[in-house]
């Protein structure tokens, strides 16, 4: 039984304050200077262009020292490039940080996840190299997210066709499923995956309700209900050891030993639902805030997030390009880059660097270092220029346009800045570079305000240069 002091106290708490204090003045709750509750910090890296910007090499340099490796956000429409020891790896659902045999990999609640398009991933890699033995015993599933279903990805393909029928511009999507499965979470319609293992009977009956809407709402779309069933109860058993709570997982990786806690975002800043280039966007938040609802952590977790910028720009499908260049320099940019999605094979389009953008997407992450990736791929050109303001009407603007067709109307001002012509692949410090690399570099970190802590220079984990 508590004593009178613990009474007065409770006492003291419910009526807003916390008892007497000196001099016979009460304390107030919060007056005490706020610190940030013990546990480990969570580092981010994040795109900050239209993706493709080489997330995946810095995730897996940056995995190598860590614990625990997370994804967040999207699906297997993101394609993230993994060259170890000459072995290619292609992920899309798997943590780029799966090669790290010390390190667990967490696949977060707002991952949406066609789980034969998992298990066929892991298969693929299986086979390039030693990578990805023992997967399974290094991965964990939340209960929590999204299923994409076999008909979520036929409906993609419908909706993309009824577009382009009815006069409008396809949305350029990967047909992974990804926004059907979005919009059925969206609609509360949407199957988790602590449905499919919990009690059968119950979610088969649920996935027919979901895809007899479906046929309804698509009457061309063909859905084998009881195939598809009988193949996801397989993939309930193979999956079930992996699955765990994730927010418990979360809360027991931040508050025990220390752990280094990495989380890898997929697709990039200006592809965001709410502040990308919309409606030529994915269905997911791809910036800072998707971290926490994503993987269900207090904000005050998070450290360092680090933003990932090609030293040009690409994007895949269509969508508004400022500084895109439709002639001989993009077409360098594409073959010397080889541009090509690591998803959907689709070229993309190039063109120089838009600082304006990516500040833009430092105004939203609050980058606290950038890593410039692929610099090799402008060591031909004799002049180098980046975009460095949006003119609308004659007149700079100082802001990133949400609206699509004022975005259009923008014409960019460009710094020249003189090209090196030399080959940067074997640089391995910041001062095997040629001046005119170095100074490229500065120019970035200068105009951002945010120090450029790493550089790529070729494909491999050799091939980065580390500033600090």
């Amino acid at each position: 039984m508590a004593g009178e002091g613990g009474s007065a106290a409770a006492a003291g708490l419910l009526n807003g304050g916390a008892g007497e204090g000196p001099g016979g003045k009460r304390a107030r709750l919060g007056s005490a200077p706020h610190t940030l509750p013990a546990g480990n910090r969570v580092t981010v890296v994040l795109g900050a262009q239209w993706g493709d910007e080489g997330k995946g090499k810095v995730v897996d340099l940056l995995s190598l020292d860590a614990d625990l490796v997370c994804r967040c956000q999207g699906g297997n429409n993101a394609g993230h490039t993994v060259v170890v020891d000459t072995v290619e790896y292609n992920f899309h659902l798997l943590p780029s940080g799966v090669i790290n045999h010390n390190a667990t990999s967490f696949i977060g609640n707002g991952v949406v996840i066609h789980l034969p398009g998992l298990f066929d991933e892991a298969e693929k890699n299986l086979k390039k190299g030693p990578g990805l033995q023992d997967w399974e015993s290094r991965t964990v599933i939340s209960d929590r997210a999204h299923l994409v279903f076999n008909f979520h990805q036929a409906v993609d393909g419908i909706q993309e066709q009824q577009r382009q029928q009815q006069g409008g511009k396809n949305l350029g999507t990967t047909k992974k499923g990804i926004g059907p499965a979005y919009a059925s979470k969206a609609s509360r319609t949407g199957l988790r995956i602590c449905d499919l293992l919990a009690d059968f009977n119950e979610f088969s009956k649920k996935f027919r309700v979901l895809a007899q809407q479906y046929k309804t709402n698509y009457p061309t779309l063909n859905i084998d209900t009881e195939e598809e069933l009988e193949q996801l109860k397989v993939y309930a058993e193979k999956i079930r050891p992996l699955v765990k709570d994730g927010v418990y997982f979360m809360y027991q990786a931040l508050h025990g030993p220390s752990k280094k806690i990495l989380v890898e975002g997929a697709n990039a800043a200006l592809l965001d639902i709410d502040f990308g280039t919309y409606p030529f966007v994915t269905s997911s938040n791809c910036t800072v805030g998707g971290v926490c609802t994503g993987l269900g952590i207090p904000p005050h977790y998070i450290g360092k997030v680090y933003g990932v910028v090609k030293a040009y720009t690409t994007r895949v499908g269509v969508g508004t390009f400022p500084t895109e260049q439709n002639n001989e320099i993009g077409e360098s940019l594409q073959a010397r880059g080889r541009e090509f999605g690591v998803t959907t094979g689709r070229k993309r389009r190039c063109g120089w660097l838009d600082l304006v953008l990516v500040k833009y997407a430092h105004m939203i992450n609050g980058f606290s270092a950038l890593a410039v990736t692929k610099l090799d791929i402008l060591d031909t050109f004799e002049e180098i220029k980046v975009g460095v303001e949006y003119h609308l009407d004659g007149k700079q603007i100082p802001y990133f346009p949400a609206n699509q067709e004022l975005l259009n109307k923008v014409t960019v001002k460009y710094k020249d800045l003189p090209g090196w012509r030399c080959n940067t692949e074997g640089a391995r410090t910041f001062a095997d570079l040629p001046a005119e690399a170095q100074a490229y570099i500065r120019f970035i970190e200068e105009y951002l305000e945010v120090p450029v802590k790493w550089i790529g220079v070729g494909k491999s984990r050799k091939s980065i240069i580390k500033l600090f």
